[in-house]
């Protein structure tokens, strides 16, 4: 197998895209946006994700199109899905986006040997079962194998994951995909494989305890500056313990961005919805919001009305363009609300979004 279909070549999806084909596959990479797709084949696509321009530049068998049904080969039997699976107000993932690519699959009738869907984008527990048995009578195995990716960072987590993640239809996909990852990594990853369900879980569970050790950090910091103690030594010497490490467990803003927020509280969601009320991720929401508030507080002892308070970045991480649920972006609009002047310093990108968000609420100088 040297070819291989990956359904929507986004963020994620290029990356991959681009990862399998240094690797050695022909990849076909599937967009719904023309343009998009005419500037990946015409190597002219502009990215902020590091290495992506220039891995495009020197690729000699990726190629992109806006026709599922170009995947639809018989020297294809293993296609990825990165679609987006945005939140509902009541917590969980919208799948209308995979549930339209598996639609237009069947349409174009029984594949002639068995085709493994392994979807990337994050689900609820439950869903892939759901949809393998949907794909079944078309020749399609479902497996699900979600990627632990930082935004600004993505091919090189590709290649460096500490775990391969995934939920095999069966033994046979679950040895085709550690074969696939074999060529892609650069380290040697710990593969878990289990059933659907399970990594479903796994998935959102992981983010759901890195959420946790970042709120636990940040309250632990908040009562040190509220009782004078050293916030930044406390910390340091709770991380040097073996059993807990260092890794988000310094004191700063809160969570925020595409995967943490929604990923707690879709555990939430998943956990009540089988009768069992997962106190941790409403808490460490909870946690969240207070930390905000103090910070808040805090600023507003420190910098009295009319003041200048700069901000040396507002996406909710550092490297990244993204300020979905950014809490240093919220504090930013809080602070000038509360009648400080407010002076964002962020690359151009992340001024064009907030301006377009908040006119007129903030001064901005641009970064590179």
């Amino acid at each position: 197998m040297r070819k291989i279909g990956v359904i929507g070549i986004g963020k994620l999806g290029i990356c991959f895209a681009l990862n399998l084909e240094r690797s050695g596959y022909d990849v076909i990479g599937i967009d719904i946006f023309k343009e998009y797709v005419k500037d990946i084949n015409n190597k002219t696509l502009q990215s902020t994700e590091p290495l992506v321009e220039e891995y495009l530049k020197k690729s000699l068998k990726l190629k992109a199109s806006t026709k599922l049904s170009d995947v639809i080969d018989d020297d294809i039997d293993l296609l990825f899905v990165f679609v987006a699976t945005p939140s509902l107000p009541d917590g969980s993932y919208d799948h209308s986006q995979i549930e339209r690519i598996s639609d237009e699959l069947i349409t174009f009738g029984r594949r002639n040997h068995p085709t493994h869907l392994i979807v990337g984008c994050t689900t609820m527990p439950g869903y892939c079962n759901t949809l393998a048995t949907k794909m079944s009578p078309y020749n399609y195995t479902v497996s699900y194998n979600p990627e632990f990716i930082a935004q600004g960072n993505i091919i090189h987590d590709l290649q460096n994951p500490d775990q391969v993640l995934i939920g095999e239809a069966d033994d046979e996909v679950g040895l085709i995909l550690e074969q696939v990852y074999s060529t892609i990594c650069k380290n040697q990853p710990i593969y878990c494989r289990m059933d659907r369900l399970s990594a479903e879980i796994t998935k959102i569970a992981t983010n759901c305890f890195l959420t946790t050790k970042i709120s636990f950090a940040n309250s632990i910091g908040d009562l040190a500056i509220k009782t004078g103690a050293n916030k930044e030594k406390i910390l340091e010497a709770i991380g040097s313990d073996s059993r807990i490490g260092r890794k988000y467990l310094g004191y700063g803003f809160g969570f925020g961005g595409p995967c943490f927020p929604r990923d707690n509280r879709a555990l939430g969601k998943f956990a009540r919805e089988n009768d069992y009320e997962l106190l941790i991720s409403d808490a460490t929401d909870d946690v969240n919001r207070r930390h905000l508030t103090f910070q808040l507080e805090e600023y507003l002892k420190t910098y009295p009305e009319g003041s200048t308070i700069i901000f040396n970045g507002v996406s909710y991480k550092k490297g990244s363009t993204l300020i979905e649920e950014s809490q240093q972006l919220a504090l930013a609009v809080s602070l000038s609300k509360k009648k400080r002047n407010v002076l964002i310093r962020d690359q151009k990108e992340v001024i064009r979004q907030v301006e377009k968000l908040y006119p007129n609420l903030f001064t901005f100088e641009e970064t590179q």
